[in-house]
């Protein structure tokens, strides 16, 4: 991707790690319901009333809000005191504000909004396959059965039209000491568990690019004749590079350890052993979420400053890391400290 344009993450926004629609959220003021409450590059949450690729993006401070909407200034608005704890959440993707808002008990117009988009479900097929396979194998061993996407997984285990898999279905009803049909049930919820990470690994694989590039650009700002000698810039770059390649290392590492406990579960396949395997997972959504959440607003902004390897020189690129790619990277590295096991 060295010589190609870099473009920025571009999802819907019930896909997005950083855009929350203030829509799913009950508010009062009317004006409200249409924008967005986004984290900036400095990752500071602030209320998005409009965005274009003509005008930018119409940004608003939550302190900001009461003067702008006439609120009284002698009592706390409600809009305000939800939208305050709403900027405390470190990330806005879905599966980290399943249990946030819970957290923070922040109500929700329909918590079932709370989930990625068909689109983006049918994009992380190629991620599933290595939790469906194992699934395949249990119930339909080695009969021809065509499998596109994890609903029509689940759409076979409703409907199993071949004599063998609804005997292993009941075997592994008896396993799971569930009833036959609540099967497909426990399938949807173990669907859904492993499809955040397939979310996970998803947004962390296409982030790759961006961090080859982001180091990359710091090269020329490290053997500039008279950068060079800015010691606290050298130390910026240090932070930044440090920030991206040990992050990425530890979500890589938790990841894999998700993936090594759901092998080991089907090895031993029982209601407790996916209890406790699910526990761990969703353990680590927020703290996964919000690292995530951190690079990708960081590695947005980069792509659509230096699109290309050629775009601004090294005094551009340094003032760049300096003002806007250090400001709030000590939130992203402060996650990394709940990754202790």
């Amino acid at each position: 991707m060295a010589e190609e344009e870099l473009k920025a993450i571009s999802d819907s926004d019930m896909d997005s790690m950083f855009v929350l629609p203030l829509s799913i959220i009950p508010l009062e003021t009317p004006a409200l319901q249409s924008a967005k409450l986004i984290k900036n590059v400095r990752l500071k949450s602030v209320i998005e009333i409009f965005s274009d690729d003509q005008t930018g993006s119409g940004q608003v401070d939550i302190e900001s809000l009461p003067r702008m909407f006439n609120w009284n200034p002698d009592e706390l608005h409600p809009d305000h005191a939800v939208l305050r704890r709403l900027a405390l959440l470190p990330s806005y993707d879905v599966y980290s504000l399943r249990i946030s808002l819970r957290e923070h008990g922040i109500p929700v117009n329909d918590f079932s909004a709370l989930k990625l988009s068909p689109d983006k479900a049918s994009e992380l097929t190629k991620y599933m396959v290595m939790f469906t396979r194992p699934l395949m194998k249990m119930i339909y061993a080695d009969e021809a059965v065509k499998v596109e996407s994890y609903d029509d997984l689940l759409h076979l285990f409703r409907d199993p039209d071949v004599r063998k898999a609804k005997q292993r279905l009941e075997q592994m009803a008896t396993s799971l000491n569930i009833d036959m049909f609540d099967v497909p049930r426990f399938l949807e919820d173990y669907g859904d568990t492993f499809l955040s990470l397939s979310y996970y690994r998803h947004s962390l694989d296409r982030l790759e690019p961006y961090f080859t590039a982001c180091v990359a650009a710091m090269k020329p700002i490290r053997t500039h004749f008279q950068l060079r000698q800015n010691q606290g810039l050298m130390k910026t770059c240090d932070m930044i590079e440090d920030t991206i390649n040990n992050m990425s290392a530890a979500i890589t590492g938790r990841l894999e350890v998700f993936e090594r406990r759901t092998r080991e579960m089907w090895g031993n396949l029982n209601q407790e052993e996916f209890r406790q395997v699910k526990t761990l997972i969703e353990r680590y959504h927020v703290t996964i979420g919000a690292v995530l959440c951190g690079l990708t607003v960081k590695m947005n902004t980069f792509a659509r400053t230096f699109p290309r390897p050629s775009t601004g020189g090294p005094v551009k690129r340094a003032d760049f890391m300096a003002s806007e790619m250090i400001q709030g990277i000590e939130i992203i590295r402060n996650s990394e400290k709940q990754f202790a096991l």
